[in-house]
């Protein structure tokens, strides 16, 4: 499961606005480049076609899925606190819960149900 945790005005490439709800999935504890352990979420944003009235009243909305660590063209991102730029390779990309497909029915043909009899039919009289 994520977690909606706000909202942000974005532009689009063509000038108009919309809103992307932010994404939070769940903590984990991972091991940093010095070797010691510390959590975190991952976190991703995903574009709406709602008002800003609409994603404020989702915050703390759970949906089902997972945020997952994709592959991308390298890009620059700079770190706020350092100012540092890293040439990444990967983005955060929400994932929704595939939903379960059941097997396809099986048509069971010939069976006798004597409790209805007189309502049996074959196929040869179809």
């Amino acid at each position: 499961m994520v977690k909606i945790i706000g909202y942000k005005e974005r532009t689009s490439n063509d000038g108009r606005t919309f809103n992307a709800l932010e994404l939070q999935g769940g903590v984990e504890i991972t091991t940093s480049a010095s070797g010691g352990l510390y959590a975190t979420a991952r976190k991703t944003s995903v574009a709406t076609t709602f008002d800003a009235e609409t994603c404020q009243s989702l915050i703390g909305t759970e949906i089902p899925g997972n945020i997952e660590k994709v592959d991308c063209e390298p890009y620059e991102y700079t770190l706020e606190k350092t100012g540092e730029v890293l040439v990444l390779q990967h983005r955060y990309s929400f994932v929704p819960e595939q939903k379960k497909v059941h097997a396809p029915m099986q048509i069971i043909q010939e069976v006798e149900f004597p409790e209805l009899e007189g309502m049996n039919y074959s196929r040869a009289a179809m």
